[in-house]
């Protein structure tokens, strides 16, 4: 199994599923913390970098907020015309640099390989926040915690599930890290709904294959939707050649409370890994599923910040000294109730 400190994470490849478990179980230690109930000190002084070099929200905000949480320090650079990088300077003297100030480092890059290449020239652990349409590992395992967690609820577990992923199969590198975690488990059944200019990789659909998984591979939702888990998809327009070549397949995928009723099981748990695309001309998820309790997105969020935790505590060896550092909460929190 990976030791994980001192190690980066750059990859889903690295993670069998020994590792994966060992990742939950310091995850949902981290829930007192997350919740407000409880606060930690123990990465008191520490530094993170966060590096997006690529436009986000929650993974950039939800990396700073994770570290936050065990007390550490978070130092942020965004937008690539904001770094050195834009005045030509390599990723390997990036990473000289940025680790000589830094503890760890939390990156995105838009080009596939561009976060295992800074990794090469850094001396503190480096996580990979997401490398164009390659990977994004820490996305996969809160998905994949979500799922765990979602299919609990009704008595189900991740070996014999039934996944439908939807959408932008192609660049959609959620579902690429997610589905090959996917393969350390047993008898998933996979309908991968996309229409062909848009349907999951071969290299992907053979991992799954040989892993000994059923694959469909389908163009339309109806009557494919009636899965344990539905997963959709953004299209994902800022990896397209051209935005006339995206908007073919804006709002081709759009799922209601009308069409969940209708394709849906009556459990069929809705997730994504977010932002949805709210604009009417792709309105992914309708608002009118934000009363369905079966809409798993924003739980997807608060898993997310529990695993990037659990990751930091394990790369920077503090994972069984966290408790030790505990202190109460003096402020009001309304996390305490949920």
């Amino acid at each position: 199994m990976l030791s994980f400190q001192g190690e980066n994470i750059l990859s889903v490849n690295q993670l069998n599923r020994d590792a994966i478990e060992h990742i939950f179980a310091v995850a949902r230690r981290m829930e007192p913390y997350a919740k407000k109930h409880k606060r930690t000190r123990v990465l008191e002084g520490a530094i993170l970098a966060n590096l997006f070099f690529e436009p986000s929200t929650r993974t950039r905000v939800s990396f700073g907020t994770a570290f936050n949480l065990l007390g550490g320090l978070v130092r942020e650079t965004t937008g690539m015309q904001s770094s050195a990088l834009a005045k030509g300077e390599s990723l390997y003297d990036t990473a000289r640099v940025i680790s000589a100030y830094a503890d760890a480092v939390a990156m995105r890059h838009p080009d596939a390989g561009s976060v295992a290449e800074f990794a090469t020239g850094s001396d503190v652990p480096v996580i990979n926040g997401g490398d164009g349409p390659n990977e994004h590992p820490t996305q996969a395992l809160l998905d994949l915690l979500t799922i765990e967690r979602e299919l609990g609820r009704f008595g189900q577990n991740v070996d014999g599930m039934h996944i439908a992923m939807v959408g932008d199969l192609k660049y959609g590198r959620t579902v690429h890290s997610l589905s090959k975690l996917l393969c350390h488990y047993k008898n998933v059944r996979f309908t991968m709904v996309a229409p062909d200019g848009l349907q999951m990789p071969d290299y992907i659909l053979d991992a799954v294959t040989n892993a000994g998984h059923q694959i469909e591979l389908v163009s339309k939702m109806e009557g494919n939707l009636a899965a344990d888990i539905v997963y959709q998809t953004r299209i994902q327009e800022e990896r397209f050649p051209s935005q006339e070549e995206a908007n073919k397949y804006r709002g081709g995928f759009k799922i209601s409370q009308a069409i969940y009723n209708a394709h849906c099981k009556p459990n069929s748990v809705l997730m994504h890994p977010l932002p949805r695309d709210s604009r009417l001309d792709a309105n992914e998820l309708d608002n009118d599923l934000n009363n369905n309790d079966n809409l798993a997105i924003f739980r997807q969020v608060q898993n997310g910040v529990l695993i990037r935790m659990a990751l930091f505590a394990l790369t920077l060896g503090v994972d069984t000294l966290v408790e030790k550092y505990e202190a109460d909460v003096p402020w009001f929190s309304r996390k305490r109730n949920s």
